[in-house]
């Protein structure tokens, strides 16, 4: 919604569009670790169960090849956004911001009338009286109950909700992760009661690598000094009141108000330019294009960048070749990391062969048994326990002649551990006829594991090459 003073029209502020932003990001926070699909959650990462859940599918800790693809994904998304938009991620995304925004304009201002307005960020309430001791007290129990929800939530990333309430009541065996949510938690409420911005002015390391990342396209909150005139000589402020700026500056339009340096939450004055502190909250372009707006005119502090702004050349350039280099990188790791999810195996299967390549012995009817034997290392990747069993692939001329002699039935595997069996596979025909050598045939193993039916499953599958040693005609001699 927007309102029109003076003939100019005064647009949504955009504390209301970051408000809206915290409350998606907020639920979206809260509620995908309760959203599953078939057991598996968006994103899990157990160190209890030793399990990683992507995209609702769950894989294995083997699986972990996964993890730098997402990092790579998070900061190079980070570092496009910066690109593009500045620190948009932190005054828009980042949970510190949020939670600062809980703390200081909803608790203290809105609810408990601690600060007396949400534009006055610079002045702290006086704790001198006694009314305003109990209602810090009363924030402060207010903000403790919320950093331990939120303490649980970024556990629950960690550990599935379910287990989570199951490990509380009993928090004698689960003190480590007790120990993390009481931490995380008394971090939370130093952090925002007490540490406040300057996390970010002095603790982020982001705010140091952003000036790497900036370029004059790369969109801010910038003060316009065409119009407004020069408060600042570089680091020394030349103007306090409008009549000394305008005597100096006579086309100057800034008022002097200074209603954007008291709404900062980071303390700075968007006037002297670019700084590391600026989280492009944007809250002194609200502040600004309100004043101005009372006077028939447009705002002095814009979002916009140094090329269209302070060096005039023109507008900004959104697809200028760094910002279409992020894109294609974030789109080429995307289907990179879609690739390799989508050929996730859903048990795990190693196969090693014994040192002994083979073994013969003479049966009753004359004819030669020749045993190959494996040490299969089988480990169930699901939530629950199954049945396994196995198969034999062979070139098409001797399909059917080598058999699985050892185990003789489906074996059960229980969640997440592995299995260890000692597979052999056995054969009575003469497969090939050579004097001087012994054969190497290769051979695929088909794992897997049955449905409640007792049928094969078509989803938990995997297939691997081995070989099958076939003794030469000499050895089959001395066997018989």
């Amino acid at each position: 919604m927007s309102e029109n003073v003076k003939g100019i029209a005064i647009p949504t502020p955009w504390r209301y569009k970051r408000y809206v932003v915290y409350a998606i990001a907020t639920m979206v926070a809260l509620g995908l670790p309760w959203i599953t699909i078939d057991g598996n959650q968006f994103f899990l990462l157990s160190f209890d169960k030793m399990k990683l859940h992507l995209a609702f599918i769950q894989f294995d800790m083997q699986e972990l090849y996964l993890m730098p693809f997402l990092l790579m994904l998070m900061f190079l998304g980070i570092f496009g956004m910066t690109v593009v938009g500045g620190r948009v991620f932190c005054g828009w995304v980042c949970p510190q911001t949020v939670f600062r925004v809980i703390y200081r304009d909803f608790i203290e201002t809105k609810l408990l009338g601690l600060r007396k307005r949400i534009k006055n960020k610079q002045q702290e309430p006086d704790m001198t009286k006694p009314e305003n001791k109990v209602k810090k007290v009363v924030a402060v129990a207010i903000w403790t109950l919320l950093a331990f929800i939120a303490a649980a939530d970024f556990l629950w990333y960690f550990i599935p909700p379910a287990d989570f309430f199951a490990y509380i009541q009993n928090p004698g065996e689960h003190m480590t992760m007790i120990g993390f949510l009481i931490g995380v938690a008394a971090f939370l409420i130093y952090d925002i009661v007490f540490l406040k911005e300057n996390f970010c002015v002095y603790v982020c390391p982001y705010s140091r690598v952003q000036s790497v990342l900036y370029d004059e396209h790369t969109v801010m909150a910038l003060y316009n000094t065409h119009r407004g005139g020069d408060i600042y000589d570089g680091h020394e402020k030349q103007f306090t009141k409008q009549k000394e700026l305008q005597a100096f500056e006579p086309a100057a339009e800034c008022t002097t108000c200074e209603s954007c340096v008291t709404v900062c939450p980071t303390h700075i004055d968007i006037r002297q330019g670019l700084q590391l502190e600026c989280i492009n909250c944007l809250e002194c372009v609200d502040a600004c294009t309100t004043v101005m707006g009372k006077l028939g005119k447009e705002s002095l502090v814009t979002w916009s960048s140094d090329y269209e702004i302070i060096d005039q050349k023109g507008k900004t350039n959104f697809f200028r070749p760094k910002v279409l280099a992020y894109g294609a990188l974030l789109v080429i790791i995307s289907i990179i990391l879609g690739m390799m999810g989508s050929t996730k195996e859903h048990m795990l299967l190693n196969i090693n062969k014994e040192t002994r390549l083979y073994s013969t012995k003479l049966l009753p009817d004359g004819k030669v048994r020749v045993d190959n034997s494996y040490v299969f290392l089988l480990q169930n990747t699901q939530n629950e326990p199954m049945k396994y069993y196995f198969d034999v692939e062979a070139p098409a001329d001797i399909q059917g002649k080598i058999e699985i002699a050892k185990p003789n039935k489906p074996f059960l595997a229980t969640p997440g551990t592995k299995k260890k069996k000692i597979v052999t596979l056995s054969t009575t025909d003469v497969l090939v006829s050579d004097a001087r050598h012994d054969t190497v045939i290769p051979i695929v193993i088909h794992a897997y594991a049955l449905d409640k039916d007792g049928k094969k499953s078509e989803k938990i599958a995997v297939l691997r090459n081995s070989t099958f040693i076939f003794p030469k005609e000499s050895e089959l001699k001395a066997a018989k």
